[in-house]
């Protein structure tokens, strides 16, 4: 059975492994949950929107006839990979993440790990900083209760609204980032704080090596508990994997 893939996306390498089995003839879907305003274009057909839970994507693995899902969301993604990893067991359609592994200290890192935006929201309980929040634009109204830090914000999108604290710089981009460009930017704010979610990957890296060439403490956000599955951590393998994993087999 020549393969149809449902790609879970919303990251680099999610891009990256559309762009290669456009290129081997392989067709398929990359789904965005819809959070991006301007979701990259895609090498595959794109679909943005969620599926209606765990029965509606059982629902759209069987009328699209999906031979392979691959979850190559954004690590704190959790909902959405639960609900995978839930549908594809009802359905017997063969799953596989696509993940990055974590970050992991390097001399010179001085980091407070902390185990979700709960404990972020708590860490920053002190007095007055210039933070630079990495978290994205929809844990922003989680930090309300620190309105006396000074916050940079970099958001994919412009919010929507007002922001929930008094004073901040927003700046609109997409990565990836460079590590000299955010020690530049980080001096020129004065940043004292960083807090960021352990995303894992390259392309948001670069104010995790900037704070550590600036000796700027991290406040990093453990990962959520992922569902049992299948994982990778390159394009390549996940492609073999396809080439090995039939629905017939439950793979």
């Amino acid at each position: 059975m020549r393969p149809t893939l449902l790609v879970l996306g919303g990251t680099m390498e999610a891009t990256a492994l559309a762009r290669a089995a456009a290129e081997r003839g392989m067709s398929g879907v990359v789904s965005f949950a819809g959070r991006v305003a301007r979701p990259l274009r895609q090498p595959l057909p794109q679909r943005v929107g969620g599926f209606g839970g765990v029965e509606g994507l059982e629902a759209y693995l069987k009328t699209e006839r999906i031979t392979h899902v691959i979850d190559a969301t954004h690590p704190f993604a959790a909902q959405m990979s639960r609900n995978a990893a839930l549908a594809c067991a009802a359905t017997g359609v063969p799953l596989i993440a696509l993940t990055r592994p974590p970050w992991t200290p390097a001399p010179g890192d001085r980091w407070t790990c902390v185990a979700d935006i709960a404990g972020a929201v708590s860490a920053l309980d002190r007095p007055r900083l210039h933070v630079m929040l990495a978290v994205g634009r929809m844990h922003l109204a989680a930090f309300a209760p620190n309105p006396q830090h000074r916050y940079l914000l970099r958001l994919v999108d412009p919010p929507v609204g007002p922001l929930p604290f008094p004073e901040a710089e927003v700046i609109v981009d997409r990565g990836p980032f460079d590590a000299a460009a955010d020690r530049a930017l980080m001096a020129r704010c004065g940043t004292e704080l960083v807090v960021s979610k352990n995303s894992g990957g390259a392309g948001a890296y670069a104010k995790i090596a900037a704070a550590r060439a600036l000796g700027v403490p991290v406040v990093m956000i453990d990962r959520p508990e992922p569902p049992a599955r299948r994982e990778a951590h390159e394009v390549s393998e996940v492609l073999d994997w396809i080439s090995h994993a039939g629905a017939a087999l439950g793979v």
